[in-house]
C-alpha cells in the first residue's frame, strides 16, 4: 500500500512539472526560419533578420550563463528607458567570444586572459532598432543580426558544458564529412526556462555556414 501511495505521488509530481512545462513556453516567440535542407543528424536553416539585446562577459561558461541572464533579464524586465517591460522570447543564446567590446575597455585583458563569452536574447519581431527601449545598463547593447543560413543540431536535456561542446564537435564533425564550410563561431541556444523538466528541454548548437 505505501509503494502504491509513493508511486502515485510521483507520478502526479511528474504531471505537474510536466504541466508547469508546457505552459512556461507556451505561445512564446521564436525566430522565424526556413528549413533548406535535412541532413543527418541535423538541418540547414535560413533565419530572418532580428535584433538581439546581449551582453559580453569575461569569465566561464556557467559564470557568464547565469551573470548574462540576469543582466538582459534585467533590461527586458523594465531596467530601460522609458522603463518598459519587453515580452520574454526564445532562444536564450550563449557563445564565446574572442574579446570584449572596446565600448568596456578595464574588462579586455581579463577577457583575453580567462576568455568571454557573450548571452542574448532575441527581441520580439513586433520591434526595430528604433522602437526597442534603450537599455539603462551599459553592459547591454542591441544589435541588428542580418539575414543567417545556419547548420543546427537539436537536442534535450541540460546543456550543461561537456555536453556542450561534445555536440558542437559532432556538428562540426559531420559540416567537415559533408563538405559544409562553417564561417561562424558555435552558439548554444537554450529555449526553455532552468524549471523544465529534462526530458521537455530543446536546444541547439547552431553554426553560420557560407
Amino acid at each position: 500500500m505505501l509503494t502504491a501511495i509513493i508511486g502515485s505521488v510521483v507520478i502526479g509530481l511528474l504531471g505537474i512539472w510536466t504541466l508547469i512545462g508546457y505552459m512556461s513556453t507556451r505561445g512564446i516567440e521564436t525566430p522565424r526560419y526556413t528549413v533548406l535542407q535535412k541532413a543527418a543528424g541535423y538541418e540547414i536553416r535560413e533565419y530572418a533578420g532580428h535584433i538581439v539585446a546581449e551582453v559580453t562577459l569575461p569569465g566561464g561558461f556557467h559564470e557568464t550563463m547565469y551573470t548574462g541572464f540576469r543582466k538582459v533579464a534585467d533590461y527586458i524586465f523594465g531596467n530601460n528607458s522609458p522603463g518598459q517591460k519587453i515580452a520574454m522570447t526564445a532562444p536564450v543564446i550563449h557563445e564565446k567570444s574572442e574579446t570584449i567590446p572596446m565600448t568596456a575597455p578595464v574588462l579586455h585583458e581579463r577577457a583575453s586572459s580567462n576568455g568571454a563569452y557573450t548571452l542574448s536574447f532575441v527581441m520580439p519581431s513586433s520591434y526595430t532598432m528604433d522602437t526597442l527601449p534603450k537599455p539603462n545598463n551599459p553592459d547591454v547593447h542591441l544589435r541588428e543580426v542580418p539575414k543567417t543560413k545556419m547548420a543546427v543540431l537539436s537536442f534535450s536535456g541540460y546543456a550543461r558544458e561537456r555536453g556542450t561542446a561534445n555536440k558542437i564537435a559532432k556538428l562540426l564533425d559531420s559540416l567537415r564529412q559533408a563538405g559544409v564550410h562553417a564561417i561562424g563561431a558555435p552558439v548554444l541556444a537554450q529555449y526553455d526556462p532552468p524549471w523544465t523538466p529534462p526530458y521537455m528541454r530543446h536546444n541547439e548548437i547552431q553554426i553560420q555556414i557560407e
